[in-house]
Protein backbone atom coordinates (compact mmCIF):
# COMPACT_ATOMS: atom_id res chain seq x y z
CA UNK A 1 0.00 0.00 0.00
CA UNK A 2 1.42 3.71 -1.36
CA UNK A 3 0.66 7.09 0.06
CA UNK A 4 -0.03 8.72 -2.94
CA UNK A 5 -0.38 12.46 -3.07
CA UNK A 6 -3.12 14.09 -5.25
CA UNK A 7 -2.17 17.79 -6.40
CA UNK A 8 -5.38 20.27 -6.55
CA UNK A 9 -4.66 24.22 -8.06
CA UNK A 10 -6.63 26.88 -7.79
CA UNK A 11 -5.96 29.27 -11.24
CA UNK A 12 -7.09 32.67 -9.63
CA UNK A 13 -7.58 36.28 -10.84
CA UNK A 14 -9.45 38.77 -8.50
CA UNK A 15 -10.77 35.77 -6.13
CA UNK A 16 -9.40 36.08 -2.52
CA UNK A 17 -12.13 34.83 0.12
CA UNK A 18 -13.46 31.18 -1.50
CA UNK A 19 -9.39 29.89 -1.81
CA UNK A 20 -9.14 30.88 1.83
CA UNK A 21 -12.05 28.97 2.77
CA UNK A 22 -11.38 26.33 0.43
CA UNK A 23 -7.96 25.77 1.57
CA UNK A 24 -8.29 26.35 5.67
CA UNK A 25 -11.31 23.53 5.50
CA UNK A 26 -9.19 21.11 3.40
CA UNK A 27 -6.36 21.10 5.69
CA UNK A 28 -8.73 20.78 9.10
CA UNK A 29 -10.58 17.70 7.50
CA UNK A 30 -6.65 16.50 7.10
CA UNK A 31 -7.95 13.56 4.97
CA UNK A 32 -6.54 10.12 4.12
CA UNK A 33 -8.88 8.42 1.83
CA UNK A 34 -8.35 5.25 0.89
CA UNK A 35 -8.60 4.30 -2.70
CA UNK A 36 -7.61 0.71 -4.56
CA UNK A 37 -5.35 -0.22 -1.85
CA UNK A 38 -3.55 3.01 -1.64
CA UNK A 39 -3.58 5.79 0.33
CA UNK A 40 -4.50 9.04 -0.83
CA UNK A 41 -3.94 12.42 0.54
CA UNK A 42 -4.29 15.89 -0.93
CA UNK A 43 -2.50 19.38 -1.18
CA UNK A 44 -3.88 22.35 -2.23
CA UNK A 45 -1.37 25.05 -3.78
CA UNK A 46 -2.28 28.20 -6.19
CA UNK A 47 -1.38 28.08 -10.10
CA UNK A 48 1.16 30.58 -11.07
CA UNK A 49 0.86 32.46 -14.19
CA UNK A 50 4.48 31.88 -15.97
CA UNK A 51 6.29 30.54 -18.88
CA UNK A 52 5.69 26.83 -19.68
CA UNK A 53 7.11 24.52 -22.00
CA UNK A 54 5.13 22.27 -24.48
CA UNK A 55 6.41 19.22 -22.79
CA UNK A 56 4.58 16.87 -20.18
CA UNK A 57 5.19 18.09 -16.51
CA UNK A 58 2.45 17.17 -14.17
CA UNK A 59 1.76 19.42 -11.84
CA UNK A 60 -1.82 18.98 -10.81
CA UNK A 61 -4.12 16.35 -11.19
CA UNK A 62 -7.05 18.72 -10.71
CA UNK A 63 -7.34 22.68 -11.34
CA UNK A 64 -10.64 24.69 -10.27
CA UNK A 65 -10.34 27.56 -13.05
CA UNK A 66 -10.92 30.93 -12.93
CA UNK A 67 -8.94 32.98 -15.79
CA UNK A 68 -10.01 30.74 -18.49
CA UNK A 69 -12.58 33.17 -19.77
CA UNK A 70 -10.45 35.82 -19.99
CA UNK A 71 -6.69 35.18 -19.79
CA UNK A 72 -4.89 33.63 -22.16
CA UNK A 73 -1.72 32.19 -20.85
CA UNK A 74 -3.53 30.16 -18.46
CA UNK A 75 -5.95 29.06 -21.31
CA UNK A 76 -3.23 27.98 -23.12
CA UNK A 77 -1.53 26.63 -20.19
CA UNK A 78 -4.77 24.17 -19.06
CA UNK A 79 -5.18 23.06 -22.66
CA UNK A 80 -1.55 21.89 -22.98
CA UNK A 81 -2.00 20.10 -19.21
CA UNK A 82 -5.09 18.35 -20.44
CA UNK A 83 -3.82 16.83 -23.70
CA UNK A 84 -0.26 16.14 -22.72
CA UNK A 85 -0.29 15.12 -18.75
CA UNK A 86 -4.00 14.16 -18.04
CA UNK A 87 -5.37 17.38 -16.13
CA UNK A 88 -8.99 17.52 -15.07
CA UNK A 89 -10.15 20.91 -14.94
CA UNK A 90 -13.42 22.51 -14.01
CA UNK A 91 -14.72 24.03 -16.91
CA UNK A 92 -13.72 22.37 -20.39
CA UNK A 93 -11.69 25.47 -21.69
CA UNK A 94 -12.30 24.56 -25.52
CA UNK A 95 -16.03 25.06 -24.72
CA UNK A 96 -16.06 28.22 -22.51
CA UNK A 97 -13.56 29.71 -25.55
CA UNK A 98 -15.91 28.87 -28.40
CA UNK A 99 -19.43 28.64 -26.56
CA UNK A 100 -20.87 32.44 -26.73
CA UNK A 101 -24.71 32.31 -25.32
CA UNK A 102 -25.82 32.77 -28.82
CA UNK A 103 -24.43 28.78 -29.01
CA UNK A 104 -25.98 27.70 -26.04
CA UNK A 105 -29.39 29.39 -26.77
CA UNK A 106 -29.14 27.62 -30.07
CA UNK A 107 -28.50 23.98 -29.13
CA UNK A 108 -30.77 23.99 -26.37
CA UNK A 109 -33.32 25.28 -28.52
CA UNK A 110 -32.85 22.47 -31.32
CA UNK A 111 -32.86 19.47 -28.03
CA UNK A 112 -36.35 21.08 -27.11
CA UNK A 113 -36.02 23.78 -23.77
CA UNK A 114 -38.49 26.45 -23.84
CA UNK A 115 -35.98 29.41 -24.64
CA UNK A 116 -37.50 32.80 -25.39
CA UNK A 117 -37.83 33.63 -29.02
CA UNK A 118 -34.49 35.46 -29.89
CA UNK A 119 -32.87 37.01 -32.91
CA UNK A 120 -29.75 38.70 -33.38
CA UNK A 121 -28.63 41.55 -35.30
CA UNK A 122 -25.16 43.07 -37.12
CA UNK A 123 -23.40 45.35 -34.85
CA UNK A 124 -24.20 48.53 -35.93
CA UNK A 125 -20.62 50.24 -36.47
CA UNK A 126 -17.37 48.00 -37.16
CA UNK A 127 -13.73 48.31 -36.80
CA UNK A 128 -12.46 49.04 -40.07
CA UNK A 129 -10.32 46.67 -41.91
CA UNK A 130 -9.01 46.39 -45.66
CA UNK A 131 -12.15 44.03 -46.90
CA UNK A 132 -14.61 45.42 -45.06
CA UNK A 133 -16.41 48.38 -47.21
CA UNK A 134 -16.60 45.56 -50.29
CA UNK A 135 -17.63 42.89 -47.81
CA UNK A 136 -20.65 45.25 -46.58
CA UNK A 137 -21.41 46.77 -50.23
CA UNK A 138 -21.72 43.14 -51.34
CA UNK A 139 -23.74 41.33 -48.51
CA UNK A 140 -24.89 43.74 -46.02
CA UNK A 141 -28.81 43.66 -46.22
CA UNK A 142 -30.60 46.59 -44.96
CA UNK A 143 -33.04 45.87 -42.41
CA UNK A 144 -36.31 47.43 -40.26
CA UNK A 145 -34.94 47.65 -36.93
CA UNK A 146 -38.51 48.32 -36.09
CA UNK A 147 -39.77 46.12 -37.81
CA UNK A 148 -37.78 43.07 -36.17
CA UNK A 149 -38.60 44.72 -32.85
CA UNK A 150 -42.28 44.09 -33.55
CA UNK A 151 -41.78 40.20 -34.63
CA UNK A 152 -40.03 39.81 -31.18
CA UNK A 153 -42.61 41.59 -29.26
CA UNK A 154 -42.24 44.61 -27.17
CA UNK A 155 -41.15 44.60 -24.21
CA UNK A 156 -38.21 42.83 -25.19
CA UNK A 157 -34.11 42.85 -24.04
CA UNK A 158 -31.34 43.74 -25.62
CA UNK A 159 -28.45 42.16 -24.71
CA UNK A 160 -24.78 41.18 -26.19
CA UNK A 161 -24.77 38.18 -27.77
CA UNK A 162 -21.36 37.17 -26.17
CA UNK A 163 -21.58 39.08 -22.83
CA UNK A 164 -21.99 38.37 -18.78
CA UNK A 165 -22.61 40.07 -15.52
CA UNK A 166 -25.68 41.82 -16.65
CA UNK A 167 -23.22 43.92 -18.63
CA UNK A 168 -24.97 46.01 -21.47
CA UNK A 169 -27.96 44.37 -20.74
CA UNK A 170 -31.53 46.71 -21.86
CA UNK A 171 -35.21 46.45 -20.83
CA UNK A 172 -36.74 47.88 -24.15
CA UNK A 173 -40.34 49.28 -24.07
CA UNK A 174 -41.12 50.60 -27.67
CA UNK A 175 -39.40 51.03 -31.14
CA UNK A 176 -37.53 54.30 -30.30
CA UNK A 177 -35.96 53.01 -27.13
CA UNK A 178 -35.09 50.12 -29.49
CA UNK A 179 -33.73 52.33 -32.35
CA UNK A 180 -31.48 54.34 -29.53
CA UNK A 181 -30.36 50.99 -27.47
CA UNK A 182 -29.10 50.00 -31.12
CA UNK A 183 -27.48 53.17 -32.09
CA UNK A 184 -25.22 53.22 -28.40
CA UNK A 185 -24.37 49.53 -28.89
CA UNK A 186 -21.39 50.32 -30.92
CA UNK A 187 -19.46 47.73 -32.09
CA UNK A 188 -21.53 44.91 -30.29
CA UNK A 189 -22.84 42.38 -31.48
CA UNK A 190 -26.96 41.86 -30.13
CA UNK A 191 -29.52 39.54 -28.97
CA UNK A 192 -32.95 40.67 -29.27
CA UNK A 193 -34.98 38.20 -26.61
CA UNK A 194 -38.63 38.28 -25.95
CA UNK A 195 -39.26 39.37 -22.38
CA UNK A 196 -40.72 37.54 -19.57
CA UNK A 197 -43.05 39.70 -18.14
CA UNK A 198 -44.87 39.41 -16.01
CA UNK A 199 -43.00 36.31 -13.97
CA UNK A 200 -43.29 35.52 -10.63
CA UNK A 201 -40.38 34.15 -9.88
CA UNK A 202 -36.40 34.70 -11.08
CA UNK A 203 -34.50 31.40 -10.62
CA UNK A 204 -30.61 30.99 -10.56
CA UNK A 205 -29.35 27.91 -10.06
CA UNK A 206 -25.52 27.45 -9.13
CA UNK A 207 -24.33 23.46 -10.62
CA UNK A 208 -20.91 22.42 -9.17
CA UNK A 209 -20.61 18.54 -10.92
CA UNK A 210 -23.78 16.62 -10.17
CA UNK A 211 -24.75 19.14 -7.13
CA UNK A 212 -27.29 21.99 -7.85
CA UNK A 213 -28.17 25.04 -5.72
CA UNK A 214 -31.21 26.79 -6.59
CA UNK A 215 -31.49 30.77 -5.24
CA UNK A 216 -34.35 33.43 -5.51
CA UNK A 217 -32.52 35.99 -7.48
CA UNK A 218 -33.20 39.47 -8.17
CA UNK A 219 -31.06 41.13 -10.65
CA UNK A 220 -32.56 45.02 -10.04
CA UNK A 221 -30.99 44.76 -6.74
CA UNK A 222 -27.53 46.07 -6.20
CA UNK A 223 -24.63 43.10 -6.44
CA UNK A 224 -24.43 42.34 -2.71
CA UNK A 225 -28.44 42.13 -2.42
CA UNK A 226 -29.47 39.54 -5.64
CA UNK A 227 -28.76 36.57 -4.14
CA UNK A 228 -31.80 36.61 -1.75
CA UNK A 229 -32.81 34.55 1.41
CA UNK A 230 -35.53 32.58 0.71
CA UNK A 231 -36.67 29.33 1.41
CA UNK A 232 -39.61 26.72 -0.23
CA UNK A 233 -39.93 29.00 -2.49
CA UNK A 234 -40.28 26.25 -5.39
CA UNK A 235 -42.34 23.53 -4.85
CA UNK A 236 -40.37 19.68 -5.30
CA UNK A 237 -41.51 19.16 -8.91
CA UNK A 238 -40.51 22.04 -10.24
CA UNK A 239 -37.06 22.27 -8.48
CA UNK A 240 -37.08 18.57 -9.85
CA UNK A 241 -37.15 20.60 -13.45
CA UNK A 242 -34.54 22.96 -12.86
CA UNK A 243 -31.88 20.22 -11.70
CA UNK A 244 -32.22 17.85 -14.78
CA UNK A 245 -31.85 21.22 -16.31
CA UNK A 246 -29.22 22.19 -15.43
CA UNK A 247 -27.56 19.14 -15.16
CA UNK A 248 -28.43 18.80 -19.14
CA UNK A 249 -27.12 22.00 -20.08
CA UNK A 250 -23.70 21.87 -17.94
CA UNK A 251 -22.88 18.27 -19.11
CA UNK A 252 -23.99 19.19 -22.88
CA UNK A 253 -21.37 21.86 -22.85
CA UNK A 254 -18.91 19.98 -20.50
CA UNK A 255 -19.21 22.63 -17.31
CA UNK A 256 -18.27 21.68 -14.19
CA UNK A 257 -19.16 24.84 -12.84
CA UNK A 258 -22.27 26.79 -14.48
CA UNK A 259 -25.25 28.86 -13.61
CA UNK A 260 -28.32 29.00 -15.42
CA UNK A 261 -30.93 31.34 -14.75
CA UNK A 262 -34.70 30.39 -14.96
CA UNK A 263 -38.17 32.53 -15.14
CA UNK A 264 -41.94 31.34 -14.11
CA UNK A 265 -44.41 32.21 -15.95
CA UNK A 266 -47.80 31.08 -15.99
CA UNK A 267 -46.26 27.79 -14.48
CA UNK A 268 -43.71 27.45 -17.53
CA UNK A 269 -39.92 27.85 -16.65
CA UNK A 270 -38.46 29.07 -19.33
CA UNK A 271 -34.23 29.00 -19.18
CA UNK A 272 -33.08 32.66 -20.19
CA UNK A 273 -29.44 32.89 -19.56
CA UNK A 274 -27.08 29.48 -18.84
CA UNK A 275 -23.44 30.11 -20.87
CA UNK A 276 -22.11 31.52 -17.40
CA UNK A 277 -18.97 28.85 -16.51
CA UNK A 278 -17.24 30.06 -13.41
CA UNK A 279 -20.07 32.36 -12.21
CA UNK A 280 -19.90 34.30 -8.87
CA UNK A 281 -17.83 32.82 -5.71
CA UNK A 282 -17.41 36.09 -3.66
CA UNK A 283 -19.13 36.28 -0.69
CA UNK A 284 -20.03 39.40 -1.25
CA UNK A 285 -22.53 38.29 -3.62
CA UNK A 286 -23.34 34.77 -2.09
CA UNK A 287 -23.34 36.10 1.16
CA UNK A 288 -25.89 33.03 3.15
CA UNK A 289 -25.38 31.04 0.18
CA UNK A 290 -21.27 31.02 -0.12
CA UNK A 291 -20.77 28.36 2.22
CA UNK A 292 -22.82 25.31 0.20
CA UNK A 293 -20.19 26.95 -2.43
CA UNK A 294 -16.87 26.42 -0.96
CA UNK A 295 -18.59 22.92 0.32
CA UNK A 296 -19.41 22.23 -3.21
CA UNK A 297 -15.98 22.69 -4.79
CA UNK A 298 -14.63 20.97 -2.30
CA UNK A 299 -16.58 17.77 -2.66
CA UNK A 300 -16.67 18.08 -6.58
CA UNK A 301 -12.53 18.42 -6.81
CA UNK A 302 -11.49 16.11 -4.40
CA UNK A 303 -13.74 13.20 -5.96
CA UNK A 304 -11.98 13.74 -9.13
CA UNK A 305 -8.73 14.27 -7.70
CA UNK A 306 -8.90 10.84 -5.52
CA UNK A 307 -10.75 8.53 -8.38
CA UNK A 308 -8.44 9.86 -11.19
CA UNK A 309 -11.94 10.96 -13.19
CA UNK A 310 -10.72 11.49 -17.06
CA UNK A 311 -11.44 15.12 -18.96
CA UNK A 312 -13.56 14.94 -21.46
CA UNK A 313 -12.29 17.16 -24.26
CA UNK A 314 -14.14 16.39 -27.40
CA UNK A 315 -18.25 17.22 -26.34
CA UNK A 316 -20.20 13.81 -27.72
CA UNK A 317 -23.56 15.76 -28.67
CA UNK A 318 -25.31 12.04 -30.51
CA UNK A 319 -26.53 10.72 -26.78
CA UNK A 320 -28.71 13.88 -26.13
CA UNK A 321 -29.49 14.03 -29.83
CA UNK A 322 -30.97 10.70 -29.76
CA UNK A 323 -33.24 11.03 -26.90
CA UNK A 324 -34.37 14.34 -28.60
CA UNK A 325 -35.37 12.56 -32.08
CA UNK A 326 -37.52 9.83 -29.86
CA UNK A 327 -40.37 13.04 -29.27
CA UNK A 328 -41.03 12.64 -25.59
CA UNK A 329 -42.66 14.77 -23.64
CA UNK A 330 -40.64 17.65 -22.32
CA UNK A 331 -39.76 16.49 -19.19
CA UNK A 332 -39.70 13.18 -20.29
CA UNK A 333 -37.06 14.41 -22.78
CA UNK A 334 -35.51 16.17 -19.59
CA UNK A 335 -35.52 13.88 -17.41
CA UNK A 336 -33.62 11.37 -20.12
CA UNK A 337 -31.18 13.94 -20.83
CA UNK A 338 -30.04 14.36 -17.18
CA UNK A 339 -29.79 10.67 -16.93
CA UNK A 340 -26.98 11.12 -19.46
CA UNK A 341 -25.12 13.43 -17.51
CA UNK A 342 -25.75 11.54 -14.17
CA UNK A 343 -23.66 8.93 -16.33
CA UNK A 344 -20.81 11.95 -17.35
CA UNK A 345 -20.67 12.78 -13.68
CA UNK A 346 -21.04 9.49 -11.95
CA UNK A 347 -23.49 11.11 -9.64
CA UNK A 348 -23.69 7.46 -7.93
CA UNK A 349 -20.18 6.96 -7.41
CA UNK A 350 -19.34 10.90 -6.22
CA UNK A 351 -22.31 10.58 -3.83
CA UNK A 352 -20.93 7.26 -2.24
CA UNK A 353 -17.32 8.62 -2.23
CA UNK A 354 -19.15 11.94 -0.39
CA UNK A 355 -20.84 9.65 2.03
CA UNK A 356 -17.69 7.45 2.90
CA UNK A 357 -15.09 9.88 2.87
CA UNK A 358 -16.43 13.43 3.68
CA UNK A 359 -18.86 12.23 6.39
CA UNK A 360 -16.97 15.09 8.58
CA UNK A 361 -16.75 17.71 5.97
CA UNK A 362 -20.46 19.07 7.34
CA UNK A 363 -19.44 19.67 10.79
CA UNK A 364 -15.42 20.89 10.05
CA UNK A 365 -17.42 23.34 7.57
CA UNK A 366 -20.22 24.61 10.07
CA UNK A 367 -16.62 25.28 12.66
CA UNK A 368 -14.70 26.65 10.08
CA UNK A 369 -17.28 29.50 9.43
CA UNK A 370 -16.95 30.50 12.97
CA UNK A 371 -13.47 30.98 13.34
CA UNK A 372 -12.02 34.57 12.98
CA UNK A 373 -10.11 33.51 9.93
CA UNK A 374 -13.29 33.21 7.98
CA UNK A 375 -14.30 36.30 9.23
CA UNK A 376 -10.71 38.20 8.33
CA UNK A 377 -11.65 35.77 4.52
CA UNK A 378 -14.85 37.99 4.38
CA UNK A 379 -13.66 41.09 5.27
CA UNK A 380 -10.53 40.98 3.05
CA UNK A 381 -12.78 40.87 0.59
CA UNK A 382 -15.51 43.42 1.57
CA UNK A 383 -12.44 45.42 1.36
CA UNK A 384 -11.37 44.74 -2.25
CA UNK A 385 -14.75 45.86 -3.28
CA UNK A 386 -15.78 48.69 -1.18
CA UNK A 387 -14.68 52.03 -0.30
CA UNK A 388 -12.64 52.43 3.12
CA UNK A 389 -16.03 54.02 5.39
CA UNK A 390 -18.45 51.02 4.78
CA UNK A 391 -15.58 48.05 4.91
CA UNK A 392 -16.73 47.40 8.73
CA UNK A 393 -20.29 47.90 8.06
CA UNK A 394 -20.33 45.66 5.28
CA UNK A 395 -18.26 42.88 6.95
CA UNK A 396 -20.95 43.02 9.80
CA UNK A 397 -23.88 42.69 6.94
CA UNK A 398 -22.35 39.73 5.39
CA UNK A 399 -21.11 37.96 8.65
CA UNK A 400 -24.12 38.30 10.15
CA UNK A 401 -25.33 36.26 6.88
CA UNK A 402 -22.68 33.45 7.26
CA UNK A 403 -23.70 33.56 11.32
CA UNK A 404 -27.14 32.74 10.09
CA UNK A 405 -26.15 29.92 7.36
CA UNK A 406 -25.03 28.45 10.87
CA UNK A 407 -27.71 28.38 12.26
CA UNK A 408 -29.58 26.84 9.81
CA UNK A 409 -27.22 24.35 8.87
CA UNK A 410 -26.68 23.27 12.38
CA UNK A 411 -30.71 22.54 12.33
CA UNK A 412 -30.16 20.75 9.37
CA UNK A 413 -27.85 18.45 10.82
CA UNK A 414 -29.69 17.86 14.36
CA UNK A 415 -33.03 17.14 12.18
CA UNK A 416 -30.88 14.63 9.72
CA UNK A 417 -32.13 16.53 6.55
CA UNK A 418 -30.04 16.73 3.13
CA UNK A 419 -28.75 20.10 2.25
CA UNK A 420 -29.78 21.81 -1.35
CA UNK A 421 -28.39 20.04 -4.39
Amino acid sequence: MATITRRIGLSLGADICWPICYEEILKRLDLNIPVGGDTIRFEVDRVAIEPFKLAPNRNYDVVLDRLTHWYHTSREWIKKSILMDGLYVFNNPWSVQSMEKQTTYAAMLDLGLPIPETWILPPKEYEQSADLQSTLEQYARMFDLGEIGGQVGFPLFMKPYDGGAWVGVTKIDDEEQLRRAYDDSGRRVMHLQKSVLPHDLFIRCIGVGPQTYLVKYDPSAPQHERYQVAFDFIGAEQAGLIHDMTLTINSFFGWDFNSCETLRQDGTLYPIDFANPCPDSQVTSLHYHFPWLVKAKLKWSLFCAATGKKMRPNLDWSPFHAIRDRKLPYREMLAACAGIANERYETDRFNEFCREHLADLDRVSLEFFGTDTARDAVRRKVAAMFPAEEVDRFTDHFWGLIEFWRRTEADRMASGNGGAG
